[in-house]
């Protein structure tokens, strides 16, 4: 196949010819990067190991003689581990069955549920995102929100999964969650019915002058397969002959890394797609692209913002920086590190940071995100002021890795 058309440079005058009926498009429009690992399991340690184990033990020992209540091994284990993983960054965690089995459930099916992505901050949970069509959104909840209590009942302290696994449930029952947001006063509730939250939504449109719109919610299994689909069903009705595309990746937290890999191809005939550095050999990797672009060297405009997370990130800084696409909207997320699934048993894992991530140009969106060509802001917020005030971003959240150019 030829080569992609490459996209100019901003600053120069053939882009406004270029781009401008994905432009007029792209107006109306805006009217978790995982792999897997195959480590089976950590070794046992004991006082042995070196005096920081001693310390660990002599405590364990000490608790369990003198506390005053009997004290469940699982659960000190437990403590001691998400203590540990607490103490390096917002994303590394220990999954017990129940938490391994909701993230499965986020990168393999659906479930019943609110449709959020959320994080822990500082023991609070925060909202990253809501998910496009579900109850949260439709709600008027937003990035930046605190969840303070669920039922009435105070979740801020507890577990990332527990708060999670309370807000799913069967599709069609209800819970009542209650909301602090900056700017306002006072906490507020609101009462949202559980639905079915799809966890592969890829949705499409066409706009004026035959622009393609294909909007990708997050990286879950098969997305860039979906989003091959979705481009065939847009030449199909275009006649073949859609004019631009519009990938609309705001709102999308990430998800998969082979996902976001796979997306950057489809557009990429050569070329560096993203390297991940880590501190061993099997954590340091370069993408590759594979020749073939699925568009045709047709410009393409990719649209973020400070929801656009890891994952959405990769595919922003692989086409902004191989000049295939105009990014436009608002900075994003920032999170710029990959975690490794390190499975310890048949149903338990963990979930630690092994790399970092680079831009073909070698740029890391650690704490900075990715800045668009054209900043847009989200024209179809009625108060874009307080948007302002509640967005927050990787930089935000409390022991957050520093980006490696400040060190």
């Amino acid at each position: 196949m030829r080569p992609a058309r490459k996209v100019k440079p901003v600053s120069q005058s053939p882009l406004k010819t270029t781009f401008a009926p994905l432009l007029r498009a792209a107006a109306l429009v805006s009217a978790v990067a995982l792999i897997p690992s195959a480590t089976a399991g950590l070794a046992a340690v004991d006082a042995r190991s070196g005096p920081q184990f001693g310390k660990l033990l002599a405590v364990y020992q000490r608790i369990k003689a003198d506390y005053v209540e009997p004290i469940d091994d699982d659960k000190l284990v437990k403590g001691a581990i998400d203590g540990m993983l607490a103490s390096l960054d917002p994303h590394s965690s220990y999954l017990d069955v129940r938490a391994f089995n909701n993230l499965k459930t986020q990168t393999e099916g659906s479930y019943g549920g609110l449709g959020l992505s959320v994080t822990l901050d500082d023991g609070a949970v925060k909202v990253i995102a809501p998910i496009k069509g579900g109850p949260a959104e439709k709600a008027g909840l937003k990035a930046g929100d605190f969840i303070t209590h669920l039922d009435g009942k105070l979740i801020f302290g507890g577990s990332l999964d527990e708060a999670v696994d309370s807000m799913r449930g069967a599709p069609g029952s209800q819970i009542r969650i209650t909301i602090f947001r900056q700017g306002r006063d006072e906490p507020f509730d609101v009462t949202l019915t559980r639905q079915i939250i799809d966890l592969k939504p890829v949705e499409w449109q066409i706009k004026d002058n035959n622009v393609g719109v294909i909007s990708v919610s997050s990286f879950s299994e098969n997305i860039a397969a979906d989003v091959a689909k979705a481009w065939g069903e847009i030449r199909t009705k275009t006649g073949g002959r859609p004019t631009g595309l519009i990938l609309d990746l705001r709102e999308n937290p990430g998800g998969l890394l082979d996902e976001a890999v796979a997306l950057s191809d489809l557009f990429l005939e050569k070329g560096v797609i993203v390297s991940q550095r880590g501190r061993s050999a099997r954590d340091t990797e370069t993408y590759n692209a594979t020749p073939g672009d699925m568009a045709k060297g047709l410009p393409v405009i990719v649209l973020i913002d400070e929801g656009s997370a890891s994952a959405s990130e990769i595919v922003a800084g692989a086409l902004q920086d191989q000049h295939r696409a105009l990014i436009m909207g608002q900075r994003s997320f920032g999170k710029g590190s990959v975690q490794t699934l390190i499975p310890l048993s048949k149903d338990t894992a963990l979930k630690l940071t092994t790399a970092r991530y680079f831009t073909p140009s070698g740029r890391s969106v650690q704490e900075g995100g990715i800045d668009p060509d054209v900043a847009v802001p989200q024209i179809s917020d009625a108060d874009r002021r307080a948007r302002q005030l509640r967005s927050f971003r990787e930089s935000d959240l409390r022991g957050h890795l520093i980006n490696e150019a400040k060190l």
